[in-house]
């Protein structure tokens, strides 16, 4: 090896490896996005509209990537996390505010978790208390055990098998010249249309998206270095995260096909219809592994953003790093959260509907939260990482459309 080959050997590899060290927020967090939430919301999508869901799902991948690309900027150029940012640009009042705002989102993803498993429990016959409190075991114990590094590692491995939904869509046969003719149909003036448009919307931009990949960012120690990596991790997580739901959307339209608009009635409803797909056995073994993975994924996440923000918000230690000892408010609030959400889901609530419903919420919350990324984005950000002025107004205007639309199809959704 010449003397010239040598450094230019030791630049790329050190290039491959800050690559490498990139790769984990930006998939955890849209591997999340795909949670059992919006499994349950693509496959009633799919059962009560047909194909006329698949084309937003589409649409949102590069107002998704936008949108998390900015929290990678931000990141990288404050140093802190999202809730530690809002505090130093705009006071406590606005922390607090947007941290309850956040709690209500998280607390509603992680119900959703918790009770889409234990629906998935009562379809197999298996008691739906015991399910919820091995899950709680299991996360607790995956989170206080754990380093960052760990913990990331077992998000990916769980959320890897919503690649499953690919799977069903493939088998699902979809009627080419129906997705050709639906997709570009949307009947604005339903209602149960825009109820359940809203409810994609919400659970596509999650409030607590932004929350978590700028935190685990900071945890994991990222910096300018690894801004590549990071952007090219979070652009393949947003596709794969979009195209796993329009899947999900494209099996229950190709194997719902009876007209019947009241869509399922349960978790069994929806696992009980792909195995006319998959077989019986596959196909509820399928939908199953997807479920789960899409649920445990979700719940670490939501679970750690409400942990990181509080610790944000007050000031204190908040990281996965760190002993229980030495940030017991971070890991406070992890636990109270999860048990808070284990006892809700075992009161009964029903699945398919709170599912939809917190999509809706997220919907209506999302001008807000579009609205704080933005902000921060254009008085915080200076040179590399500023955006340019003709990005600046593009974005702003494709935000604002975004953040109309939500709160229009939710407030009319919901209350029309």
């Amino acid at each position: 090896m010449s003397a010239n080959s040598a450094p230019t050997a030791l630049t790329s590899r050190a290039n491959w490896r800050r690559l490498a060290l990139a790769i984990g927020p930006g998939v955890v967090v849209m591997l999340a996005d795909t949670d059992a939430g919006s499994v349950i919301t693509a496959a009633q999508s799919g059962a009560q509209w047909g194909y006329r869901l698949v084309l937003p799902q589409l649409i949102a991948i590069p107002i998704l990537y936008a949108m998390q690309e900015l929290t990678i900027r931000l990141g990288v150029s404050s140093g802190l996390g999202f809730a530690e940012l809002i505090r130093r640009r705009f006071g406590r009042v606005a922390t607090w505010a947007a941290l309850g705002a956040l709690i209500v989102s998280c607390f509603g993803a992680l119900v959703t978790q918790l009770s889409a498993l234990a629906g998935l429990a009562v379809s197999f016959g298996l008691a739906p208390h015991l399910v919820v409190g091995v899950t709680l075991v299991f996360f607790i114990g995956v989170v206080t055990l754990g380093a960052y590094a760990s913990v990331e590692r077992v998000a990916i491995l769980a959320g890897l098998f919503e690649l499953a939904f690919l799977v069903v869509a493939w088998r699902a046969g979809p009627n080419l010249h129906a997705l050709s003719s639906e997709i570009r149909e949307a009947p604005f003036g339903d209602r149960g249309y825009l109820y359940l448009l809203a409810a994609n919307i919400g659970t596509t931009f999650m409030p607590w998206a932004v929350f978590y990949q700028q935190s685990a960012m900071i945890d994991k120690k990222l910096d300018s270095a690894h801004l590549t990596g990071a952007r090219l991790e979070t652009l393949a997580g947003a596709i794969l995260c979009q195209i796993v739901t329009a899947a999900i959307v494209i099996a229950a339209a190709a194997t719902v096909r009876s007209g019947d608009v009241t869509g399922f009635q349960s978790v069994g409803d929806i696992a009980q219809t792909f195995t006319h797909t998959l077989g019986p056995w596959i196909g509820r073994g399928v939908f199953t592994l997807g479920l789960v993975g899409s649920a445990l994924v979700a719940a670490i996440v939501v679970t750690l953003t409400v942990a990181w923000s509080v610790g944000e918000a007050l000031g204190v230690k908040h990281s996965l790093e760190h002993h229980p000892r030495e940030a017991p408010w971070f890991y406070v609030a992890f636990i109270v959260l999860l048990n808070a959400g284990g006892l809700f889901v075992l009161t009964g609530v029903d699945p398919l509907k709170l599912s939809i419903a917190v999509g809706v919420v997220n919907a209506v919350l999302l001008p807000v939260v579009l609205g704080l990324v933005y902000l921060l984005a254009i008085t915080e950000l200076r040179g590399a990482l500023a955006l340019s002025r003709a990005y600046q107004v593009a974005l702003g205007a494709v935000f604002a459309a975004v953040s109309v639309i939500a709160l229009y199809s939710g407030l009319a959704g919901a209350l029309g």
